[in-house]
């Protein structure tokens, strides 16, 4: 066979790969023989070796070799089939819940057994439950494994054995044909690409096992450096593709940005003055902006995003601004309608609410162009949405959504020839090693100040047991005229289990807290009944707003100065931040109080600590990906970009410098290979539109 067939031969060439069983390996990404050698195992287990039974450990894994001295049905809390077993140096229990009555009558005194699985206490001493056994013939020993054995991702359907046959099977295709080798020097890790696949699926006896775990074995590191390099030129070659058709040069409207600036009610930092102006040198280039501007809560984003697009409606081109939610976008509606009508600039709202005839006439508008500016949610995909002139494109808190998702409503550009720039923002500070990789395809600005006048949250974290304590400072604040929010979480993504956790918690706070006026805000009100809580608490009419985390962005009370948020060791450090920001807007002194259930585990309590030592975004999002890793930090929507096979950035991180420059090597060099790379570790989809 040659190289260039192994991705290209169907995993039905396997034996015992039918129909059925293609379409469960489908299920775990597997279609190809390549497809099976990079299903990498997830661990081992050791069975190259004999341990002595009155050597062995609980809770560890082993091989052991005994004769039966008995076996009997046990009756207890449980009916189970127990078999002791000898060796010379001790006894073991092997403990079967699940037994057939040929099982036990297979079970003769004096038969020879080798079993493997975990030692844990029992009853009646060290037992092994469910162990793996088989019946040895004492004349003809059978051999014992000759490498550790793989432990695979799997499921439902493709047992662990299925999948080990299948793997030895594309083994031996892979001895017959090898794998390209598609980066220079094997990356310089000494292993080649075979090599090192080899070597993970069957390690020998004395491999660094701790080193594997660590994901720092040469192995992985040359397979992990490779996979970063293909999802890196991917993204370069996304951006070459847009960048390469050209967009609307727009320095006709730098004027006119400058005396919003000048006619603002506030001092715009320097932080924002300088994205401003590296904003302003990408419009008026004539090669399509690809930007991404972080900035922490509060840092002051929305007039950074107005001034561009102010710049962009002054040189005569169409806006489009979305954000992920009707909060959100109803907040930014309500500072563009303050900035930008009394420059008569003509507005849209556009969200799933929009029907019937005035659906029709807005879309005809903005076909025609008569509107310049439309702000909403992901309504604005919809392919009836047609733009006149579209030049600019801002997409809000970018990892609530998705590369493909922000590429499509770029193809949203009218008449226009070339492309319209595109400008992402997020308040979720992203960590520089997940930027390299997640937004390659982007420059990164970074609004590292905040506005004078904001003060730090300070953040206490309370066990549950002091609730009444909390209840009670709850009702101080709203008796002194300030604000409060009070947070529920659940584990479950369900809205109605939200919601009905929401509402418990308002009527145990109504019942607790004498007179003071509640609202209650979660993902199964209708929208117009979410505006009028809102809006109402903004006004002051309502004092506590109990909520679920669809507060997490877009809520801007400054006379709210604390806020209660339940069950905190539920959620990862990035949204816990984000809350977090609601309050700390006003001049008083905020608190935000995390109101922790017992017991809280080791990573739960990493988690709280980190957020009571700092406010920095940027600190918080690294400890973040430390605890969580990449597809967690920027959200379910973004995690097919980060769906890594062997690399880890928690891990492989160090990684980064020499991926840059391989990319940067290949890119220049022969397509035919980048292709390839692309196509090796992300599939002929290449995952994002456009490419």
């Amino acid at each position: 066979m040659a190289n260039t067939e192994v991705a290209q031969i169907p995993v039905t060439r396997l034996r015992g790969v039918g129909a059925q069983m293609a379409g469960k390996l489908e299920q775990l990404g597997i279609t190809s023989i390549q497809d099976v050698l990079f299903h990498l195992p997830m661990r081992y287990q050791d069975r190259t070796r004999v341990t002595p039974i009155g050597s062995l450990q609980p809770g560890t894994e082993a091989v052991v070799e005994g004769e039966i001295m008995i076996a009997d049905i046990a009756f207890g809390r449980r009916r189970s089939l127990v078999c002791r077993i000898q060796d010379g140096s001790g006894t073991l229990t092997l403990r079967f819940f699940h037994f057939s009555a040929a099982q036990r009558n297979n079970f003769r005194r004096g038969l020879r057994l080798r079993c493997y699985g975990e030692l844990r206490h029992g009853s009646s001493g060290l037992e092994m439950y469910h162990p793996e056994y088989r019946s040895l013939d004492i004349e003809q020993p059978e051999p014992l494994e000759q490498c550790l054995t793989p432990v695979y991702p799997s499921t439902a359907g493709v047992s662990q054995a299925r999948m080990r046959k299948l793997c030895a099977q594309a083994l031996q295709i892979l001895a017959k044909s090898e794998l390209a080798e598609l980066i220079p020097g094997h990356g310089g890790r000494g292993f080649g690409l075979a090599e090192a696949i080899r070597y993970l699926h069957t390690p020998p006896p004395n491999a660094p096992q701790q080193l594997i775990r660590d994901g720092r074995h040469p192995a992985q590191l040359r397979l992990a450096l490779e996979e970063l390099v293909a999802h890196n030129l991917s993204l370069e070659k996304l951006r070459r593709q847009q960048q390469a058709q050209g967009a609307p040069g727009m320095g006709a409207g730098t004027a006119a940005v400058e005396a919003f600036v000048r006619g603002l009610e506030f001092r715009l930092t320097g932080a924002q003055q300088r994205v401003i102006q590296e904003i302003r040198g990408d419009l008026c280039s004539g090669v399509p902006m690809l930007r991404l501007v972080q900035g922490d809560v509060g840092s002051g984003k929305t007039v950074v995003a107005a001034c561009a697009a102010l710049q962009a409606i002054s040189a005569g081109y169409q806006v489009v601004i979305m954000a992920p939610t009707e909060i959100l976008a109803e907040q930014h509606w309500g500072s563009f309608q303050d900035w930008f009508t009394p420059l008569n600039i003509e507005m849209v709202w556009f969200t799933g609410r929009l029907k019937g005839k005035q659906r029709q006439q807005t879309l005809a508008a903005l076909a025609a162009g008569e509107v310049r500016l439309a702000l909403g949610t992901h309504a604005l995909f919809q392919d009836d949405v047609v733009f006149n002139r579209l030049g600019l494109v801002i997409v809000d808190e970018q990892h609530r959504f998705g590369v493909h998702q922000r590429l499509k409503l770029s193809d949203k550009a009218g008449s226009l020839t070339g492309r319209p720039h595109q400008l992402v923002m997020t308040a979720t500070p992203i960590p520089r090693t997940l930027s390299m990789v997640a937004y390659a395809d982007l420059d990164c600005s970074v609004i590292d100040e905040l506005p004078p006048g904001r003060t730090p949250v300070q953040t206490l974290l309370v066990d549950n047991n002091r609730r009444q304590q909390v209840v009670e400072r709850v009702q101080a604040a709203c008796r002194s005229g300030r604000q409060a929010y009070w947070v529920c979480t659940l584990i479950e993504e369900s809205d109605v289990l939200q919601a009905q956790a929401a509402e418990a918690a308002s009527y145990e706070l109504e019942q607790a807290l004498d007179g003071v006026s509640i609202g209650l805000v979660h993902g199964r009100l209708k929208a117009a009944q979410k505006a009028e809580v809102m809006e109402q608490f903004k006004t002051g009419q309502i004092q506590l707003l109990v909520a679920t985390t669809v507060i997490e962005v877009g809520v801007d009370i400054p006379n709210a100065s604390l806020m209660i948020i339940e069950n905190p060791e539920r959620l990862g450090l990035a949204q816990l931040h984000q809350l977090r920001g609601r309050v700390g807007r006003g001049p008083e002194t905020s608190h935000c109080v995390l109101l922790y259930q017992q017991p809280l585990g080791q990573q739960g309590k990493a988690r709280l600590g980190a957020m009571r030592e700092s406010n920095d975004g940027f600190l918080i999002a690294e400890r973040d990906l430390a605890l969580r890793g990449p597809g967690e930090v920027l959200g379910t929507r973004q995690t097919g970009l980060m769906e890594f096979r062997v690399a880890d950035l928690r891990l492989h991180a160090d990684l980064l410098p020499q991926v840059k420059q391989l990319a940067g090597e290949l890119a220049d060099g022969d397509t035919g290979r980048v292709d390839a790379l692309i196509r090796r570790w992300l599939g002929s989809a290449e995952r994002y539109a456009g490419v």
